[in-house]
């Protein structure tokens, strides 16, 4: 008897999914709750799993539009599992397995070298000569041998990419996935649909950069987690938004809704495309559970494991194009929201203090916001309160100046 796989529901909004990838192989021996094909909706990545044990037979191909409850492929649960499937392993494996680790890595070691010297004692000289890095010459000597010639043709052709003919004028034309298909159609609505204005600041990195170099360490020992500083503009940004609410709050039909609550979308790079997993409840988190947070999901996007709880909702979203070298952007609201801080990369410059030049490590930052519901005033109010806290990291205690605090004023 045959087991029929469909795809399964997975969100009241998605009615199609992308196969993108098949894990077991058509004929192979499955076994119960096994993965055997990765699919993604226009939100998230997921598994699917064996429902029952048996030989696999594959229906739909990898890259295919599916509807939901579509077949995927079928289990042939009758069929016995082939006898001693794992336990064939050929004696040179099994000696492979008892040879010491350190014996291993020597072997590694010396065919690394081996492939690193198959160049021609002329071209190695070259090379040697230039201080030139082998892997950046196309050999077309015998066995893969890099010769004279192929080492004087790249140096007569600097920055020619690996492999490429001068002037090819190749295309690849590849399916757009529905997670890039959907990416695309929210930022067009997005620029299409919403009063977007940007404004600017810059903030001096040096006060968090000093507290960070002082604690990290302990910070590390105690939490078991990195003091990065995603944790520091998050609890920043949850005060700046409960003084400030319209930059927290979306439109609903013609009602503005504001929301009581902080949650934070963290936009992430991932293999598939930029994906904005959530940190519920920021406002209520310490530093150490938002770092937490942040690589919990960081992870998880990486590997294509985020659920679309993690990635639907949020009330005001950060992204840091810092970690690409980014010095300054206009960052794109992550409708329905109102608003989005772009961090940026800190870079040493020249700044005036007292009447003198400092050389500070500075950030410029930036807020994309809805103009329809956030003013010019709130918008840059909020953004010189994120810069005082950030420049004043003692403030995150209570959200304002702690002597002031204590001052009652």
């Amino acid at each position: 008897m045959s087991v029929e796989i469909k795809v399964p529901a997975v969100g009241e909004s998605i009615n199609e999914v992308t196969l993108t990838k098949w894990i077991k192989k058509e004929g192979e021996w499955v076994d119960r709750d096994e993965v055997i094909a990765e699919l993604e909706s226009e939100k998230a990545t997921f598994e699917i799993n064996a429902e029952k044990a048996g030989i696999l037979h594959l229906i739909a191909k990898e890259d295919d539009t599916l509807k939901i409850d579509d077949v995927v492929c079928t289990i042939d649960d009758t069929a016995e599992k082939p006898a001693g499937k794992e336990k064939n392993k050929t004696e040179q494996e099994k000696n492979e397995e008892k040879k010491p680790a350190t014996e291993i890595k020597e072997k590694e070691k010396r065919e690394d070298i081996q492939k690193e010297i198959k160049a021609t004692p002329v071209a190695a000289a070259i090379l040697a000569d230039r201080k030139m890095d082998a892997a950046t010459v196309t050999a077309t000597g015998f066995h893969g041998k890099i010769t004279k010639d192929d080492v004087l043709n790249a140096l007569s052709n600097p920055g020619r990419a690996i492999g490429k003919e001068l002037f090819s004028r190749e295309e690849n034309a590849k399916k757009m996935s529905n997670l890039r298909r959907t990416i695309s159609r929210r930022l067009v609505e997005a620029k299409n649909s919403t009063a977007m204005l940007t404004t600017f600041n810059e903030v001096d990195m040096s006060a968090i950069m000093n507290l960070r170099t002082k604690y990290k360490e302990i910070f590390k020992k105690t939490h078991e987690v990195n003091l990065g500083f995603m944790s520091f503009f998050t609890k920043a940004c949850c005060f700046a938004l409960q003084e400030w609410p319209a930059v927290n709050a979306s439109i609903d039909g013609d009602n503005i809704v504001y929301h009581e609550y902080c949650d934070i979308s963290i936009a992430v790079s991932s293999p598939k495309g930029l994906v904005v997993p959530v940190i519920r409840n920021a406002e209520s988190l310490s530093m150490a559970e938002i770092e937490k947070e942040v690589v919990q999901l960081a992870v998880k996007a990486k590997e294509s494991k985020l659920t679309i709880e993690e990635m639907t909702g949020g009330t005001f979203t950060i992204t840091n194009g810092g970690i690409f070298g980014s010095l300054m952007s206009t960052p794109i609201i992550n409708i329905p929201q109102s608003a989005i801080l772009g961090m940026h990369n800190i870079v040493e410059r020249p700044m005036a203090v007292k009447g003198q030049v400092v050389i500070k490590p500075m950030m410029y930052v930036a807020l994309s916001y809805d103009h329809r519901v956030i003013d010019g005033r709130e918008s840059v109010s909020f953004l010189v309160r994120v810069k005082e806290m950030l420049e004043n990291p003692e403030q995150l205690l209570f959200g304002k100046d702690p002597f002031k605090a204590l001052l009652q004023l």
